[in-house]
């Protein structure tokens, strides 16, 4: 008997269909084991939600533990003589800058060329450049058969020269325009070996050599005389850089910088606050939606939140007297949150800032509350935190998951090989036991009734 390719052919059955059935049954073993698997990523996910709000307030604190965060200044200007800005070190105070001069950079022009095509020497050699600091003397190699543009490019490319140089048409011919990379006298150009360079290449009117020696910035600060060779002025007035723009006068004020202040306490109480609603949102339960939070119940969650309350509601002592959070604007609400006092946070920065910087950043003997808060933040955030333990649990039960999943999926395709082995069995039997009722049946249909011949009786 031939061998039957697919099942029900020889039977007629739709044991395709049955087995497709079947198969869908036993992969239903599968769904449970999904369900989990997706399960433990949803909580994977949500505790991904809180790390990330807890780096947000971790970053926060930081910045509030940081001392020179309350030493911060800026400056405002009145006036266009100067622009300025404070750094590090700068104190508060009030100065008045009159700027008598501007620093200046030497500028030199060298003796006419007609035409720009004009080859200034045909064996090439050096160009020779004078300071008013010998220093700074230098010589720039010309290459043989440069033209004035070679020249300018030369000179350019050479970073020893300490001018920049550039071609200007003065009305009759073009000169080789040099000026000082540095302002201030002692850097400025004086003179040039150009002339003797370009021997027969000069116009026939060449003109002079044009030289203008740089000059030094002198201004007064609060009457004090100073000089500068350049017109970026630093530590005249200590911590603050003064960048000279014209002739005049302009009053600088240099102030605490509050905002700068405000708006480090401003963005950890949102970060703080955000952290709270993260955690509230994924450990509720909806009670009208039956819905319950992916955290819901969760230990290191309330153990976070607990940890965290407890350095809010804690005090810092300072020379003897414990602040706490309402001394600087700030307070608890019902619900965990944090509230500012816009009055109170105000006052606390513009009456105290040492104060403040001592509640939030601590002192050389011990942490203060930011301090504190970022110790902690620390550690919850480590390798080693509870967090990061139910993460790593919930990955290991992911991975059990999947192994059980595999090992199901395994098992259910030999149970359908199984079916598919007893189906085509049945499917041949059948066939054969249809062949043979078919055979019966034609033998049985060739079989006659018994003979009657004719005739009667005369």
């Amino acid at each position: 008997m031939a061998s039957i390719s697919a099942l029900g052919i020889g039977s007629g059955l739709d044991l395709n269909g049955l087995l497709d059935q079947l198969n869908e049954a036993e992969r239903g073993k599968l769904q449970p084991i999904q369900q989990q698997i997706q399960q433990q990523e949803v909580q994977i996910s949500a505790y991904g939600e809180i790390q990330s709000a807890l780096a947000a307030v971790s970053d926060r604190a930081s910045a509030l533990n940081d001392p020179s965060l309350y030493q911060s200044v800026t400056t405002e200007v009145n006036g266009g003589a100067v622009e300025a800005a404070a750094g590090e070190g700068a104190t508060p105070g009030r100065y008045e800058v009159t700027v008598n001069e501007v620093a200046t950079a030497g500028n030199l022009a060298t003796s006419r060329v007609d035409s720009l095509e004009s080859v200034i020497t045909e064996e090439g050699g050096k160009l020779a450049l004078t300071f008013d600091d010998a220093s700074l003397n230098h010589e720039v190699q010309i290459e043989a058969g440069s033209t004035l543009e070679g020249v300018r490019d030369a000179i350019n490319a050479d970073p020893a020269a300490a001018v920049n140089a550039s071609i200007i048409f003065d009305g009759e011919g073009h000169r080789l325009a040099l000026m000082s990379e540095e302002t201030g006298r002692e850097a400025s150009i004086t003179g040039s070996s150009f002339d003797q360079l370009a021997d027969g290449a000069l116009a026939d009117a060449p003109g002079g050599t044009v030289a203008q020696l740089g000059g030094d910035a002198d201004l007064e600060v609060n009457g004090i005389q100073i000089t500068s060779t350049t017109n970026r002025v630093e530590d005249a007035i200590q911590g603050v850089t003064l960048e000279l723009q014209q002739q005049g006068t302009s009053t600088v004020e240099v102030a605490q910088d509050s905002q700068a202040v405000r708006d480090e306490i401003t963005g950890f109480v949102e970060a703080y606050n955000e952290l709270k609603g993260t955690a509230s949102r994924l450990t509720a339960f909806n009670g009208e939606e039956g819905q319950a939070g992916t955290l819901i119940g969760d230990g290191a969650v309330r153990g976070m939140e607990a940890s965290l309350r407890r350095d809010l509601a804690a005090g810092v002592s300072q020379e003897g007297v414990v602040a706490t959070l309402v001394d600087v604007g700030l307070s608890l609400a019902v619900d965990g949150t944090l509230n500012i006092d816009e009055a109170a946070l105000d006052a606390a920065i513009v009456e105290d800032v040492q104060a403040l910087a001592g509640f939030f950043a601590g002192d050389t003997d011990a942490a203060g509350l930011a301090g504190r808060l970022d110790a902690t933040l620390a550690q919850m955030l480590g390798d080693n935190a509870a967090l990061q333990g139910a993460i790593n649990s919930a990955e290991s039960r992911i991975d059990s998951l999947g192994e059980r999943y595999t090992r199901t999926e395994q098992t259910i395709e030999r149970t359908i090989d199984r079916y598919r082995t007893q189906f085509s069995a049945l499917d041949g039997m059948i066939a054969q036991m249809n062949q043979t009722s078919a055979y019966l049946s034609e033998q049985l249909s060739n079989l006659g009734g018994p003979q009657q011949g004719g005739g009667g009786m005369m």
